[in-house]
């Protein structure tokens, strides 16, 4: 018995997990009053201050690709663009991937995180970043792990069940890109996204995590709406504890295949707002 919720646990937590607590009708999505223009200013006239950033951390089951729809229009915003790696070996090992990938970078950021590297950005505690955007992203609160607060609300039918390896390591089963991850992606990329992807240590989402960043610094929160990974009355109660500024889509779990400019617009609201302050 034990052993068949501890293997349910890791099934449903591993890509992006959520929160617990009662859900804040406060939190309902809020339609940002000026929507980030896709008009990119030219080189020279770049509102953010030299050498700002964004670095892009990815979820579970996928790796720097994943922003590759976003990557160019952030730049040519006058934004430097980093993907940073994490290993996905624990929690720990993630914080100190994200940890060395921020010291590649001089001037202030913005931290952004889809899906399960949600707890990983909220570990971050440097100064120069100003800001954290959640994709879709879990929002443990100190003590929580990863896998406790994925259950905050019921799983969608379509969100696949999973075991460990012998390694203990999660993989998604390739179908599942096309039914939950992406599903309104095209078949080629969610094909892609199952080719590429990489898997998840059991370790991850078992220990508890440190008071997060999200306490003390500016937050914003996309809520895909057809989510059929993590529930969006989850993404909303997270956003709600975090006290998020939240922006709503009708996107899937992984906006920046299907729909980049959503992605985009969040980032770069964050950005103006925090990166100049």
């Amino acid at each position: 018995m034990e052993r068949r919720r501890f293997l349910g646990a890791v099934g449903v937590a591993t890509l992006g997990i959520a929160v617990e607590g009662a859900l804040d009708g406060s939190a309902r999505a809020q339609t940002p009053s000026q929507t980030v223009k896709a008009s990119a200013p030219s080189a020279h006239s770049s509102p953010f201050p030299k050498n700002s950033a964004v670095v892009l951390v990815h979820a579970a089951w996928a790796d720097g690709s994943c922003w590759s729809n976003i990557v160019l229009p952030l730049e040519r915003h006058g934004l430097h663009v980093m993907c940073a790696p994490i290993p996905m070996t624990s929690l720990t090992d993630d914080a100190a991937a994200l940890s060395r990938a921020l010291e590649r970078t001089s001037g202030p950021v913005v931290l952004v995180g889809h899906a399960y590297s949600g707890a990983v950005i909220a570990t971050v505690r440097e100064d120069r970043v100003k800001s954290l955007v959640y994709v879709a992203a879990l929002a443990p609160d100190e003590g929580e792990t990863v896998a406790k607060v994925f259950y905050h609300d019921e799983a969608s039918p379509e969100q696949p069940k999973m075991v460990p390896d012998a390694y203990n390591y999660v993989w998604m089963p390739d179908d599942a890109f096309r039914r939950a991850l992406a599903h309104k992606a095209s078949a080629d990329q969610a094909s892609i996204a199952a080719a590429v992807q990489r898997p998840l240590a059991v370790a991850c989402i078992q220990h508890p995590v440190p008071a997060p960043a999200w306490k003390s610094k500016p937050t914003w929160y996309l809520v895909a709406e057809e989510d059929r990974m993590i529930n969006p009355k989850t993404q909303r109660f997270m956003a709600a504890r975090m006290g998020a500024k939240v922006r709503s889509h009708p996107v899937d779990h992984t906006p920046m295949y299907a729909d980049p400019r959503v992605v985009i617009d969040v980032i770069l609201e964050a950005a103006h707002e925090t990166l100049s302050a």
